[in-house]
Formats: structure tokens, C-alpha cells, sequence
């Protein structure tokens, strides 16, 4: 028997009084006892089902997900502790509450060793079965806090950095954040890998009425394919342990789907769904869930152009652009590369244990230049390699653009360079068109330039009247 879910309170996660909702199975071969807890908490949860065996209730555990279990003792065929156990066993981690009205020390401890979370003897009081159910609720609270918690504290592509520079576009984001943080609209955010993303939706997050509530980030892009949807909506036990989703682990907070481009068809479908309704039905479950989740969704990829592609739901990607924010790459706002270096530096030179370092005007000129394909995290890493070798080696920067992404003024422009060397068709030509780069940056200075390409001046004094004698450079 089941009873019809009462209808949810505001955001699905509590009635107004404060009662947790949730999803309980009673299982009892009392019918008066399984009438009783009914008519308790039918009005209170969001879904009640009842079944008169261990047997039964294994057939209800098979097709929904329940946040608790009241459990009798006594009952026909498997008793209550033996199915614990089997629960246990199958990879329930839900909440038990045994009941009886035959106590003894050793059924006591026979419960609690099969996992019982409480125990209560009949006949017991209104309060007495609400207040541990409460307890149960709560302790489910801290499990999903604990759990987002490990999460975050797994390495993570964030920038780990709080919006840094004073540029036209860093200023214009930095207000769209302030201005879009109180809403509870969905927002998309596009830009380059690297651009820091997730950095602007945990300020969203952050800046939000939801910001005591969990901050989830789903790398979607990282997820198999088969099990995006467990992993997003939860599953009913059946097959697999049953658990919780992380739109359910997300309730009362923001949801963030990074590179959510990368989610199959069936499951954007399954995520329209979520968004429009405000309900998530696990995998394998009948009952709908009530969720109270912000969602905040990432892309690297242009979304219209994957919807043009046929690889994208039109409906879900108007649906998750309410607001679309395009974040620019780092090239576009090269006057924060300074702020940016210099964060980084104060940042990273004490968790490393080093000194930090002295990144001179020519240096950060190069610097500013240079396309940063990586964005924002190649710079960090930059800054990190540099203090790890204690030394500034912009050089190092130059060989890896390759023809179509030279940095500007280390083309024909520069110095000395001839015309066929525009597009440099090896290595050899890539070092000398850098070298030459960094000569015209220094005026021409070959002591500064050997200092900032790491070589001695001798040497570079040797590679230039080399090329000087096959017509490459003048002289």
C-alpha cells in the first residue's frame, strides 16, 4: 500500500512547520500499528508506503528510494533484523528505525549490529517516533554535507582565485556577478577552458541567498556515459546499492554542471524535465523527488552551434539561458596579466616555501603579449614553474605558440626579421623569430636580451652572426 504524496512545501525540502520531507517505507504485519504511523506522518512526508512483510518491502525497495525505513521486528517469514542485514549487505545506506514489542538486551544489540539507526519499543508515543525520525533526517543532513565535502576537497580545476584586474571586461563581469547573485535564475556560463568558469559560479554561489547551502560542481565531461544519469538523479535499489543523486545532495544550493555540452541526449532530456518540474525521478524509482537546486551550467563549446549540430536540445538550451554570460580569454584582458601575476606569486611562492620572485618590465611586457592559450590556469601554472626554478623564463612561453598563435611584435615586425620567416615552418625558425622578439622588446640591448632568454650573452652573440652569415638577420 502506498499512500499519495502530500503536496510538497516551498522548495521541496521541508513543510511549513519545519518537518523534514522525505520518503518512508513502514513495514509492519500489524495493520493497526502500520495504520497508525500513516496517519502520523502521511500529512508530514512527501510519500508513505507500507508493506505487512520483509518480503514486501524488499518489492518496494526494488522499484522506489526511501530516505527511512520504521522497521518491525517480529514479522512473518524474514524478520525485521535479518532483512536489516540483507539491506546492509545490498548497500542501503538509508536510515533504519526498529521497532518491537518484545525487548531484550540481546535483540538490542542484535540491532544495532545489523545497523539499526534507533530503537523503539511499542507502544510509543507521537513524539517519541517523530523525534527520531528527526534525528534520522539530520544525521542524512550531515552525511550529504560530509559527502559534497570530500568532493571539494578533491583537486579541482577552479582557478582557486578570486576575480582579479582592473579591466574593462573584469569589470563588467565582476558587476554581471553582483547583479545575477541574488536571483535564483539559471545561468550559463561560455569562455575557453581556463577562463574560470567555476570561479564565477561559486561567486554566484557565494553572493547567493544560498550561500549556507552546498555548492556541487558535476564535471559532466568526466562522467561515463552510462552512469551520468545515476550519478545526477540518484537510483532505486535494484541491481546496484541504492543512493542519492547529486541534485539531492545539491538541495538548498547550486548545482554546477560544468561542460554540461558533454551530457548524452537522454539525459538533457531528463534535465529539461528537472528544470521545468522541479522534480528528479531516480533510475529505476516510480516516485518523483522535489528538488530546491539553482542550476549554474559551463561550456567551453559555443551551445548554439552544438544545438545547430544537432549534438544539443534546442528546448534545454533555452531553458538554460536565461542569463548567458561569455566569459573573455585572458588575451582580451592582458592589462590584468600584472595583477594576476603578482596575486599569484603572493599566493603561491608561501605554499611552496620558496621566495617569491622579481618579474621585471621587459619580462611582463613578453608576458602581456603572449596569447595564453591555457588562459588564466596556464598563467598560474607559469608562475608556479617559475618560483619552483626560482627564476623568471619567459623564453619558455614562445616555442609552444607555434605559427598561427605568435605573439604580437614577434612577426615579420620584429627586428631584423625577413618576410619568409612570417610563417616558421620548424623549431629552428620559431627560436630565431623569438630571439629576434626579445631583441626589439630590449632596444636591441644583447647582455638584457641573454638575460631574459636564459642564455649567456656569448652565446647569443654566436646564434646571431650565425644566421647574420646565411642571410637571415642584419647585422
Amino acid at each position: 500500500m502506498a499512500i499519495p504524496p502530500s503536496p510538497p512545501a516551498t522548495g521541496g525540502t521541508a513543510t511549513a512547520d519545519g518537518w523534514p520531507q522525505g520518503a518512508i517505507l513502514i513495514v509492519d504485519d500489524e495493520p493497526g500499528m502500520r495504520n497508525f504511523l500513516v496517519k502520523v506522518l502521511a500529512p508530514r512526508c512527501r510519500f508513505v508506503a507500507c508493506a505487512g512483510s520483509a518480503e514486501e518491502g524488499a518489492e518496494w525497495m526494488r522499484t522506489e528510494r526511501f530516505d527511512l525505513v520504521i522497521l518491525d521486528i517480529a514479522l512473518p517469514g524474514q524478520s525485521g533484523v535479518q532483512w536489516l542485514q540483507t539491506l546492509r549487505h545490498q548497500g542501503f545506506e538509508g536510515d533504519v528505525i526498529l521497532i518491537t514489542a518484545f525487548a531484550s538486551l540481546d535483540t538490542a544489540i542484535d540491532a544495532l549490529r545489523a545497523g539499526a539507526s534507533d530503537f523503539i519499543l511499542k507502544p510509543f508515543r507521537v513524539p517519541q517516533i517523530l523525534n527520531a525520525i528527526r534525528q534520522c533526517h539530520e544525521r542524512a543532513r550531515l552525511r550529504r554535507e560530509n559527502f559534497v565535502l570530500r568532493r571539494a576537497a578533491l583537486p579541482s580545476r577552479s582557478l582557486g582565485t578570486p576575480l582579479i584586474g582592473d579591466s574593462a571586461a573584469t569589470a563588467q563581469i565582476r558587476a554581471a556577478i553582483e547583479r545575477l547573485a541574488p536571483m535564483p535564475s539559471t545561468v550559463l556560463l561560455q569562455g575557453e577552458s581556463g577562463t574560470g568558469k567555476e570561479l564565477v559560479a561559486r561567486a554566484l554561489h557565494a553572493l547567493s541567498p544560498r550561500a549556507q547551502g552546498p555548492f556541487v560542481p558535476v564535471p559532466c565531461g568526466a562522467l561515463p556515459a552510462e552512469d551520468i544519469a545515476r550519478e545526477l538523479f540518484g537510483h532505486a535499489h535494484g541491481g546496484r546499492a541504492a543512493r542519492d543523486g547529486l541534485f539531492v545532495y545539491a538541495q538548498g544550493g547550486t548545482l554546477f554542471l560544468d561542460e554540461v555540452a558533454d551530457l548524452p541526449l537522454p539525459v538533457q532530456a531528463s534535465l529539461l524535465r528537472v528544470i521545468e518540474e522541479r522534480l528528479i525521478r531516480p533510475v529505476g524509482s516510480q516516485q518523483a523527488v522535489p528538488v530546491d537546486v539553482r542550476i549554474v551550467a559551463a561550456t567551453r563549446r559555443r551551445l548554439a552551434d552544438e544545438v545547430a549540430a544537432g549534438r544539443f536540445r534546442d528546448d534545454l538550451y533555452y531553458r538554460l539561458r536565461v542569463v548567458d554570460l561569455t566569459l573573455p580569454p585572458l588575451r582580451e584582458r592582458a592589462e590584468d596579466i600584472p595583477a594576476l601575476v603578482a596575486h599569484f606569486i603572493g599566493v603561491l611562492a608561501p605554499a611552496l616555501g620558496v621566495p617569491p620572485i622579481a618579474v621585471g618590465p621587459e619580462a611582463m611586457t613578453l608576458l602581456q603579449q603572449y596569447r595564453w592559450p591555457g588562459n588564466v590556469r596556464e598563467l598560474r601554472n607559469w608562475v608556479e614553474r617559475s618560483l619552483i626554478l626560482g627564476e623568471v623564463n619567459v623564453s619558455a612561453l614562445y616555442p609552444s605558440l607555434g605559427a598561427e598563435a605568435a605573439a604580437p611584435g614577434a612577426g615579420a615586425g620584429a627586428a631584423g626579421a625577413t618576410p619568409e620567416e612570417t610563417v616558421p615552418l620548424d623549431l629552428e625558425s620559431l627560436q630565431r623569430r623569438h630571439i629576434l622578439a626579445v631583441l626589439d622588446t630590449v632596444g636591441g640591448d644583447k647582455g638584457r636580451a641573454a638575460q631574459l632568454l636564459g642564455v649567456s650573452r656569448r652565446t647569443l652573440e654566436r646564434r646571431m652572426a650565425e644566421w647574420a652569415a646565411q642571410g637571415l638577420v642584419r647585422t
